[in-house]
């Protein structure tokens, strides 16, 4: 039976102890509610897929309390993705980082060049960072079946998800159903990138950071 607990010290705790015993938590993020678990545990990373009715070959999130945890996690950001970090994160932005062969990570996506992928976000919310902060790094989703429309408060996720999930946390409501914007890094791409997903932050704002300070974005 799935539980619904305030967002505090006491349920980031108890999502911890979830989380890495292979479970489902719903967390709120600074765009929408997210459903997260251990990112090193594929049987959990199942979970997820099953629980959203996801198709496999959409990929996961991973989700933390700063861009200091890229290293850990065996993760680069390309440039310019790297300086458009220091300019958008923490907030709705996504950038797809490379992944080394020494990443522990279960959710990094391998094209048939080789390239090894993941994507990732650092939150601007105070609740989701002081929770990560205590749980680490999670793999993530939007907290709603595939094809349904983001959760913007837990009762959303809740009926959405139903008992798929072992701990929903109570944020409060977030602004908005629009998720992050995903970009990646593309040498023979406009400015150098890719708009794979447009979200919160228009595409063009970000083809414009590129270019602030002849691209250095204040570097």
């Amino acid at each position: 039976m799935s539980q619904i607990r305030k967002a505090d010290e006491e349920s980031f705790a108890q999502a911890k102890q979830i989380l890495a015993h292979g479970g489902l938590v719903v967390m709120p993020t600074d765009t929408v509610y997210g459903i997260v678990c251990d990112p090193c545990n594929p049987e959990a990373i199942a979970r997820i897929y099953k629980a959203k009715g996801r198709p496999q070959y959409k990929a996961l999130q991973v989700i933390m309390a700063s861009v200091d945890d890229l290293d850990a996690l065996g993760l680069d950001l390309p440039s310019p993705l790297n300086r458009l970090a220091a300019q958008f994160l923490p907030g709705a932005f996504s950038p797809i980082a490379v992944a080394r062969d020494s990443s522990p990570l279960t959710t990094v996506r391998v094209a048939p060049n080789g390239a090894r992928t993941q994507g990732i976000r650092v939150p601007n919310s105070v609740t989701a960072l002081a929770m990560l902060r205590v749980t680490g790094p999670v793999a993530a989703s939007s907290a709603n079946r595939s094809g349904e429309q983001s959760a913007h408060c837990v009762q959303e996720a809740m009926e959405s998800l139903g008992d798929t999930i072992d701990l929903y946390i109570d944020g409060g409501a977030t602004a908005g159903h629009v998720a992050s914007t995903v970009v990646a890094a593309d040498p023979y791409g406009l400015d150098g990138i890719e708009i794979l997903r447009e979200g919160v932050i228009p595409a063009a704002v970000i083809r414009r950071a590129i270019h602030l300070n002849g691209g250095g974005l204040g570097a």
